[in-house]
């Protein structure tokens, strides 16, 4: 496996150009950060993200995570790598200074979740969830909770845990069975859950577990769900250590991937149930899970973006280093050349450069509108943000890149060849790992689901046809510019814009009346918001590019780079944006063939 470079320049483009941080330091609450700032961060989690977690990504593929006596360890390097993370306060970043937090924009903290993922996703897996915890406490939790729990939380001391998942209720929470019984100021919980990441490990001293449990009175199904507080080890009251609650992890996982990040199985209440802090009010659970499913959501979708990077540096190197072939319409007996002449190689590789860039785009440009939701002073431009944006993107991040990540591994390893096949390389461990992107924090499935009725149609469509008129903004401008790529992006913006509006046309009057027939049309509808937006992003990312090479005022190495970027957008707008008339097809005239197929059909 090839060493890591942290792509900072593109991360830094991608930051100031596209999603538009600029923004985010005019508000009085950043008004302290500028872009030094910024870039100077993103250096230093460079460092770190290439020296210290990275070197560990290959032996943590191989050593996997380990359970003995009761305790599970994490492999060779990776409890030094925490380490260096924690003291380096890289947790804290986005998060109330009141609890010990930085303070700064959460695009940056994404950004960063990037870095890390890429260097080593299933080390960086930890610190994502534990974000999303702290998210979820900070929303909901009680004022003592949040003194006794945040602190720790942020600093990166403990580390939180996501716990919904039991062997017969998987997406269908709803199933739910552990059990939690009022006790006193607390509550005891009796359950079993699987497919925890980092249930147990060795990386921190403490790890609280968020989990969905049921109340003996509670109503069936989901409405009927309370989410706890369940601590590895019990607090005392001055926030040292006490005794171990009665929790455990009973086996780990054998996966195809991330194996270096302990799945777990955790048993709650062998004895005298474990020790649980009610979060909010009963049978709210689901409500509060919400908000922690929805960070984690678009951490993963920086996740698919950073192993989409990883598999794309490798396969370039050595599309560069391997010799095979002569190149096309050499005569007689021309040398061979390395693979990087061949023209299909080189579409693999742009079409891996374009889709990653792409799916950065998209993460960065959503993770903005946290902040503007929050932070903007105007609450109607606040709401525009959450709503038009933040709501709508988010699902569509989290799908749109991790099916990209797959997508892109899956052609790291094409380009290596048969040498991709072959673990010794590393390029499958890219693809191994990418694979859990589409199914963990809610299925895709059920992301493009959530897409058109939550996020659309709650609102009439409204917040698709506020997201077009966006697009067709940039088009207007894009009309009076110059340029043959330029020309090219427009042109094939606009054909995507027609057929969005068309499958938006199409559900807004199919939902009401027909929502089986909608909902099967809801994952090629998510595809088409995806490559339109990705698409988008990189020609708002081509107009800059090109302005900034007609002023002549960069380097040539600059220039090169700016010269990358118009003609990385050109080739997403030839060979990936047309597919979006494909995807409206499907989910306007494709839904028949899904519903109307009887059960035993299958059989």
């Amino acid at each position: 496996m090839t060493e890591f470079d942290p792509p900072l320049q593109d991360m830094r483009f991608t930051l100031d150009a596209i999603a538009g941080v600029d923004r985010l330091f005019k508000l009085p609450i950043y008004r302290d950060i500028s872009q030094d700032l910024t870039n100077s961060i993103l250096e230093e989690a460079g460092r770190l993200a290439r020296d210290v977690m990275a070197p560990a990504n290959r032996p943590g593929d191989r050593q996997g995570a380990r359970l003995l006596d009761g305790e599970v360890s994490t492999p060779e390097g990776y409890c030094k790598a925490y380490q260096s993370y924690v003291e380096g306060n890289w947790n804290s970043l986005p998060f109330d200074p009141d609890y010990g937090g930085q303070g700064l924009p959460w695009v940056l903290a994404v950004a960063i979740q990037e870095l890390f993922s890429s260097a080593n996703m299933s080390l960086g897996l930890c610190p994502l969830l534990t974000q999303s915890a702290i998210e979820l406490i900070q929303a909901h939790g009680s004022e003592s909770q949040k003194h006794a729990f945040l602190p720790p939380l942020i600093a990166g001391h403990w580390t939180g845990t996501m716990t919904m998942t039991e062997p017969q209720a998987g997406s269908d929470v709803g199933a739910i069975r552990t059990r939690a019984v009022r006790d006193e100021n607390s509550y005891r919980l009796f359950g079993q859950k699987i497919f925890i990441s980092y249930g147990d490990h060795d990386l921190a001293e403490n790890i609280l577990h968020m989990v969905l449990a049921r109340t003996d009175d509670a109503p069936t199904g989901s409405k009927g769900l309370s989410l706890f507080i369940v601590p590895k080890w019990l607090p005392r009251e001055d926030g040292t250590l006490g005794e171990k609650n009665d929790v455990r992890c009973t086996s780990l996982e054998h996966k195809l991937g991330i194996h270096g990040s302990p799945t777990c199985a955790m048993a709650y209440g062998d004895r005298d149930g474990a020790v649980a802090y009610l979060v909010g009010e009963e049978n709210r659970g689901m409500e509060y899970m919400f908000t922690m499913m929805n960070s984690a959501r678009l951490g993963i979708g920086a996740q698919g973006v950073g192993v989409a990077e990883r598999a794309y540096q490798q396969a370039r190197r050595f599309a560069f280093e391997r010799v095979q072939g002569k190149r096309v319409g050499d005569q007689g007996d021309g040398a061979p050349v390395a693979i990087i002449h061949h023209p299909d190689v080189r579409r693999m590789l742009m079409t891996m450069k374009a889709t990653t860039e792409a799916a950065r785009a998209l993460v960065y440009y959503t993770a903005t509108a946290i902040d503007l939701s929050r932070n903007l002073p105007d609450r109607t431009a606040r709401e525009d943000s959450r709503i038009n944006t933040l709501d709508l993107l988010t699902p569509v991040a989290k799908a749109w890149a991790s099916d990209a990540a797959c997508r892109v591994t899956s052609l790291g390893i094409q380009v290596h060849g048969g040498m991709g096949y072959i673990e010794e390389t590393g390029a499958a461990q890219h693809f191994r790992d990418a694979r859990i992107t589409p199914i963990y924090e809610g299925t895709n499935g059920i992301q493009a689901f959530d897409l058109i009725r939550r996020k659309i149609m709650r609102h009439q469509g409204r917040p698709a046809w506020a997201f077009l008129h966006k697009v067709r903004e940039t088009t207007k401008v894009m009309d009076k510019e110059r340029g043959e790529d330029l020309n090219v992006i427009r042109r094939s913006l606009e054909e995507a814009c027609e057929a969005f509006e068309q499958a938006t046309d199409w559900l807004v009057d199919t939902w009401n009346e027909r929502p089986l027939e909608a909902a099967a049309g809801a994952t090629p509808y998510l595809n088409l918001l995806g490559t339109l937006a990705g698409g988008w992003l990189l020609a708002e990312g081509a107009r800059k590019s090109a302005a900034i090479s007609a002023r002549n005022d960069a380097e040539d190495s600059e220039n090169s780079y700016y010269f990358s970027k118009l003609r990385t957008a050109r080739f997403f707008a030839d060979n990936i944006l047309p597919a979006s008339e494909a995807y409206a097809a499907a989910a306007i005239r494709g839904s028949a063939a899904i519903t109307d197929i009887p059960e035993d059909f299958f059989c």
